[in-house]
């Protein structure tokens, strides 16, 4: 199992990483950072490029082992392994990644892509339902569902990206950069998706998030918190209204300053 045991005394639930180190030969790309999504958050990491979130995300998704520190899921440490292994962690984490194209078969149906990790996953009954709904969830057609992926557009496979995610009813999500470069509309509907699960909105359970990003105002849009990174390091941290109307760090101010007209009410709790 790649879900050790129990940390003795650690009570901490969520997805945590402590400390932590990343290195690439001689150059650290990440110095003693720790980073907490707890059930139902929403939090973005924010950064320019190089600052060092992108490598914080591989790691919280056993994706890469950390030269120092740890990452947990409520309480027990997460160690990188096998698919096998790390299926018990994939239940309950998913990630949508930038790049749709790098993650879908493209001679795979719709069908096909979004039902493929609930029938590794081991989930029994209804995978035909959940896959129609996680398609409709996303503002796609259920038309879409016999359509190849490379006969889709761009904005149509990050779609499909986002409802394989959905679709396996995740406690947390973790999305690297979701929208760049998408249209304004889907932009809109990835955004109200990610949304509707931080809330709960017809759940009535939140699903923890984790937005990746450059762009303050898809972070704003989004998260309750900002985690704001700068050369391998966390800067500035906390709610999302304090951080956008009174920045103090420089580099805080400086993704303020390069959205002007950001809206700085933060989303409902």
């Amino acid at each position: 199992m790649n879900l050790g045991p129990a940390v003795p005394g650690s009570t901490a639930d969520g997805l945590v990483a402590t400390r932590l180190t990343v290195r690439y030969g001689t150059t650290t790309a990440v110095a003693d950072v720790t980073v907490r999504l707890a059930p139902g958050e929403r939090v973005a990491l924010v950064g320019a490029s190089g600052s060092g979130k992108s490598s914080v995300l591989r790691a919280l998704l056993a994706l890469r082992a950390p030269d120092a520190g740890a990452v947990t899921l409520d309480g027990r440490p997460v160690h990188p392994g096998s698919a096998r292994r790390l299926r018990p962690f994939r239940r309950q984490v998913q990630f949508v990644p930038q790049d749709p194209g790098a993650s879908l078969d493209p001679r795979s149906t719709v069908a096909a892509a979004v039902s493929a990790p609930l029938r590794w996953l081991g989930v029994p009954t209804d995978r035909r339902a959940r896959t129609r709904e996680a398609v409709e969830s996303v503002g796609l057609e259920s038309s879409i569902l016999a359509a190849r992926i490379d006969r889709l557009s761009g904005g149509q496979k990050q779609r499909v990206a986002l409802a394989r995610a959905v679709a396996c009813r995740p406690r947390y999500l973790l999305a690297d950069e979701p929208v760049s470069g998408l249209d304004g509309g889907t932009r809109d509907v990835v955004l109200s998706v990610l949304d509707r699960l931080g809330t709960g909105t017809g759940t009535g359970t939140g699903t923890g998030i984790l937005l990746v990003t450059h762009d303050l105002a898809v972070a704003a849009r989004i998260a309750t918190r900002l985690i704001v990174m700068a050369n391998g390091r966390i800067v500035d941290d906390g709610p999302t209204t304090e951080l956008l109307t009174a920045p103090t760090h420089p580099t805080t101010r400086a993704l303020v300053t390069a959205v002007p007209r950001l809206a700085v009410a933060a989303p409902a709790p």
